[in-house]
């Protein structure tokens, strides 16, 4: 954990990927926008949720940047970090999740974040964290092709097993133990990250955040315009379950968030606007919606 952070950078940085990110969703929905929420947390910090909702592409979706900062850590960071207690902290971080209309478009989420505590007398600590995961509904091999080569492209010039070893992560992470299987498809997790000095985990922070829009846009291109049954709609809003299942149960995020008294409405903002649950419902052999669970084994997309 060498140098020293800089902790006014990263906040700039994750500002700025907040706005485009924005822009680049708006502009491939082509008729929604971002409305901007700012909230202030009584213990110290805050943020800014933006969110579009009835879009002509995403039905609802959320960008949200927050930073907050506190004298004590909650239980489960401690927990996680038991070296972290008596210490004051600073979080920050922009984490989305986009839920389209059509259930050809598959959801997806992104995540970047960075943490930071001291206490007199001792050295600080400090890390990043963050990924991005893709949740098809209909998958189509190319586009699981292309979120993880963009994946594999940007862990490239930060070591030959970043990528493996960040994309196993992913697909651990992301998995529903009571279903035994993945959210998705994966993509990238990483947590915990300063075994390299500041500058670099800073630049491979970046390269995450940066990576997202390379590669969702061109998947919502290529399917937003897909017609779709409402038989095929009905299974996206029961697949849309799994992942409301994930984020209540599993989440660590979730869990922070909500324990440090985040504002509740933009923690909640990654649950779809619409879903459904349906007693021991099984999908008939040879459909397309039976195909989905051979996607939702972790396997090597490239």
């Amino acid at each position: 954990m060498s140098t020293q952070p800089d902790i006014h950078a990263v906040k700039a940085y994750l500002l700025q990927l907040q706005d485009t990110i924005c822009a680049g969703l708006a502009a491939a929905d082509g008729g929604g926008q971002f409305l901007e929420d700012s909230w202030t947390r009584a213990e110290g910090g805050g943020g800014r949720s933006r969110v579009m909702r009835h879009g002509k592409v995403i039905e609802q979706g959320g960008v949200n940047f927050s930073h907050v900062h506190g004298d004590a850590m909650p239980a489960s960071a401690t927990a996680h970090r038991p070296e972290l207690a008596g210490r004051s902290f600073e979080a920050m971080g922009v984490s989305l999740v986009i839920h389209p209309h059509n259930p050809h478009v598959p959801t997806s989420h992104a995540n970047v974040r960075f943490f930071f505590a001291e206490k007199e007398g001792a050295d600080p600590v400090w890390w990043f964290g963050g990924g991005f995961d893709l949740t098809p509904f209909y998958p189509v091999e190319e586009d699981c092709q292309h979120w993880h080569q963009v994946s594999h492209d940007l862990c490239a010039p930060f070591g030959k097993h970043v990528y493996e070893d960040y994309k196993k992560w992913c697909d651990d992470y992301f998995y529903l133990k009571h279903r035994d299987e993945t959210r998705g498809v994966g993509g990238l997790f990483f947590d915990d990250l300063n075994q390299w000095p500041f500058a670099q985990c800073f630049e491979f922070m970046q390269a995450v955040g940066n990576g997202y829009l390379e590669a969702y846009l061109p998947i919502i291109e290529k399917r937003k315009a897909t017609p779709y049954t409402e038989q095929e709609r009905q299974f996206q809003l029961y697949r849309r379950g799994r992942y409301v299942e994930f984020n209540l149960v599993y989440d660590r995020g979730t869990l922070f968030g909500l324990q440090t008294g985040g504002r509740t409405e933009s923690i909640l903002m990654s649950m779809p606007p619409l879903a459904r649950w349906e007693y021991d419902w099984q999908p008939k052999t040879g459909t397309k919606e039976a195909l989905l669970q051979d996607f939702l084994v972790p396997r090597d997309w490239l």
